[in-house]
């Protein structure tokens, strides 16, 4: 399946080059609801699903894609407005989590079990749905952590297949070429731009408006 990860263009190009995502923790995550999607009326719930969400985030970890690049909003929010790099990949459908956007606090009953958070894991608030996005959890190992902080190396699951540049960025062909290095013969590169008839972000075919 192809998805998209965006980031600014020095963390872009430092993924690109060191062949590897850094992987989010659920407590770094920008949306305090993360996995408290539940209606948390109940005090001891709420206390519960607070200790549930601490303990998940000391051993699991996720990389967050969107389905789309053409979203402005996705380019301005999460491509330092538009100056980044989006990253297309593909992966196995099977490692994929679709994030599904509600308008109303889940209402819970009962025990809490993997299908429930798992469910919690992946439900945001029905305003995020611009992102359209895929989680792929992964577990932590911390005696690979890197002062704190963990990654996911390219491989099988986590295929480059594409490097598109945001239409106000500064990057260039050759700082993309250096950051691809022996791999830049199988990866398509080429430089966004924003659509004249619609709200769209699109491929530039003027080549020549990327030096």
């Amino acid at each position: 399946m192809r998805v998209f990860h965006f980031r600014d263009a020095e963390f872009g190009l430092k993924s690109i080059k060191e062949r590897r995502l850094k992987v989010a923790r659920i407590l770094e995550l920008n949306d305090p609801f993360e996995f408290l999607g539940a209606n948390l009326k109940d005090r001891e719930f709420r206390r519960a699903m607070n200790n549930i969400k601490e303990k998940l985030s000391e051993t699991k970890g996720l990389l967050c894609f969107s389905k789309t690049w053409n979203n402005p909003v996705l380019w301005s929010h999460y491509a330092d407005h538009h100056r980044g790099v989006c990253l297309e990949f593909e992966i196995p459908e099977k490692n994929l989590s679709k994030v599904d956007y509600v308008e109303e606090r889940i209402q819970y009953s009962g025990d809490i079990d993997t299908s429930l958070m798992r469910r919690f894991l992946t439900t945001k608030f029905e305003h995020w749905s611009y992102e359209q996005e895929y989680r792929a959890f992964i577990g932590l190992d911390l005696e690979s952590a890197e002062d704190g902080l963990y990654f996911m190396d390219f491989d099988d699951n986590l295929v480059l297949k594409s490097v598109i540049i945001g239409h106000s960025s500064l990057v260039t062909r050759l700082d993309v070429s250096t950051a691809l290095g022996s791999i830049k013969g199988e990866v398509e590169t080429f430089k966004a731009r924003a659509a004249f008839t619609r709200f769209e972000v699109i491929r530039n075919e003027n080549e020549n408006r990327w030096t």
